[in-house]
């Protein structure tokens, strides 16, 4: 399966901690960052695994750190968002089986081997359904399919855990909304806006699965930071 990683943003919700530093170089122990244990997980339940990561902020430290995967430069990282990240790797968006990772997202390994790293044949976005208040990134479902991901949603259903899993036929719906986007001069935009859009528009389908079961956090803050730490530090 291909993973596209998006970390090329500057974390400055983390400031100052990392003004220095890459948000996904955070140490969870002496000798594991963020991005190297998702890179490493995903290897261990997928052993045929393509990996692309989309760096820009400090890209140069990021590389070093990661061994044997595919590096797409963002050097536009200051000026847009995800959805410019993603345009620069749209020709991976080509796959049957596509999966799109926020590059500071910590999972418990289950999460990994038992969702992230299984196929999909719908379009699908992870959610957690725990979360129904101030979440950062939220979804609003009906029945099976979301209604709308928005970071101004009052009521929702769950906060999206920063996951989306793509067959081939969403994937390549995706590259060509985004491409319009940009086009548009849209590169502020966060990628998922693009499948809003398609769902708005096109009356597209996107499901969502919930990992209210599993522990994960997205690393935005300090108690992220602690919280990340503790999922890594239980398993190994």
């Amino acid at each position: 399966m291909k993973y596209i990683i998006l970390v090329a943003g500057k974390g400055s919700r983390l400031h100052p901690l990392t003004l220095n530093q890459a948000k996904p170089l955070y140490k969870l122990d002496k000798d594991t960052t963020v991005l190297q244990r998702m890179v490493n997980l995903i290897r261990k339940y997928d052993r045929a695994c393509d990996i692309v990561v989309v760096d820009g902020f400090m890209h140069n430290n990021i590389e070093n750190e990661i061994k044997g995967v595919t590096f797409i430069y963002n050097p536009f990282y200051a000026v847009t968002n995800s959805i410019a990240s993603l345009w620069f790797a749209k020709e991976h968006l080509k796959s049957d089986n596509v999966t799109i990772i926020n590059g500071d997202v910590v999972m418990e390994r289950d999460l990994i081997k038992d969702i992230l790293c299984k196929p999909v044949d719908k379009a699908t976005v992870l959610l957690d359904s725990s979360i129904r208040f101030e979440g950062d990134y939220n979804v609003q479902v009906s029945e099976d399919r979301v209604l709308v991901m928005s970071k101004q949603l009052s009521s929702y259903y769950g906060e999206y855990a920063g996951i989306t899993k793509l067959d081939a036929n969403s994937a390549w719906k995706l590259k060509c909304i985004v491409e319009q986007m940009i086009e548009e001069g849209m590169y502020d935009q966060w990628y998922e806006n693009a499948m809003d859009l398609m769902v708005f528009n096109e009356d597209f389908d996107l499901y969502y699965e919930d990992i209210a079961n599993y522990d994960w956090t997205e690393v935005d803050c300090v108690d992220d930071m602690l919280k990340a730490r503790q999922i890594h530090m239980r398993e190994i």
